[in-house]
């Protein structure tokens, strides 16, 4: 990892619109590049907006689409990571987010963990992913866990023992419950959330929220860069549109895991082990 600067996108799609929100992603870009950011990172389905439900397909894009082709250009001058729904080849539909840089996708994730309780219904309309993997990056070894997959442990675990330095979460999460020091109460537990990845891990989390209203639902925003300390690195206003802006040094990085060696004394072996007596538990209980 190198030292690069971040710049959060916490911004407002509007839902179903290609056009237009591509046309915003231009405008946030040439401010990123304006104030030297080298990666500028966008939240979850940030060129369709989120609560699409049947406009899934009228949306979809597959990778190599004329759509995406501003990204490409842009990635020449900076790292871009944008939030869309994937087409594939057997036409599914994924919630996936590109990272673009030096002129080509250099990573997709799809997001593995669909949620389907209160108010989520994704995998109705969408497809999960089933792989988590880091990836190089001209600034460093990273990997993208799109909203509800860095609820799950297991997640970024698996990538931070696949090496990644840095963790980005792009999300678009609606509040919930009425919180006390914040908007919404899901906004305590997430930020709860990104710290204890960033310390147990001794990564550091971007975590680009959107904002805004859509379906009846507000987003929070919140956005926040956390080091692999668990502190707070920069932190966006609640419920307002930002470009947020943090210094990434890889001498926190080091300090952290000097500190607290906790990816070396990992023990995969078990981990792996006792997943597996798990699994064959549940078979057995026909679970």
């Amino acid at each position: 990892m190198r030292r690069f600067r971040a710049a959060v996108a916490q911004m407002t799609p509007t839902l179903g619109d290609l056009e237009k929100n591509l046309a915003l992603h231009d405008k946030i870009a040439r401010e990123a590049m304006a104030q030297s950011a080298n990666l500028l990172i966008f939240p979850e389905l940030s060129l369709t907006g989120y609560f699409l439900k049947d406009q899934v397909p009228s949306v979809a894009l597959r990778p190599g689409a004329d759509a995406l082709r501003i990204f490409r250009e842009l990635s020449q001058r900076v790292a871009i990571l944008v939030g869309f729904v994937e087409e594939a080849s057997t036409h599914r539909f994924y919630n996936a987010s590109a990272y673009f840089e030096g002129g080509e996708i250099r990573h997709i994730h799809r997001k593995v963990f669909l949620p389907t309780y209160g108010i989520f219904d994704e995998a109705r309309y969408l497809a999960a992913g089933d792989r988590i993997r880091a990836f190089d990056t001209a600034l460093g070894r990273m990997a993208i866990l799109v909203c509800e997959d860095l609820w799950h442990p297991v997640a970024p675990a698996i990538a931070a023992w696949d090496g990644a330095e840095v963790l980005i979460c792009p999300s678009a999460s609606p509040g919930r419950g009425v919180g006390q020091t914040g908007p919404f109460q899901n906004a305590l537990t997430w930020e709860r959330t990104i710290r204890t990845c960033a310390d147990l891990l001794t990564s550091y989390v971007v975590y680009a929220n959107r904002v805004g209203y859509e379906d009846g639902a507000c987003f929070w925003g919140g956005s926040e860069v956390v080091a692999p300390s668990g502190e707070t690195v920069a932190k966006a206003r609640y419920l307002q549109e930002e470009l947020l802006l943090a210094e990434l040094d890889p001498g926190s990085l080091r300090r952290a895991r000097v500190a607290n060696p906790l990816l070396r004394d990992e023990r995969l072996d078990l981990a792996a082990g006792e997943i597996a007596r798990i699994q064959q538990a549940r078979s057995r209980d026909g679970e």
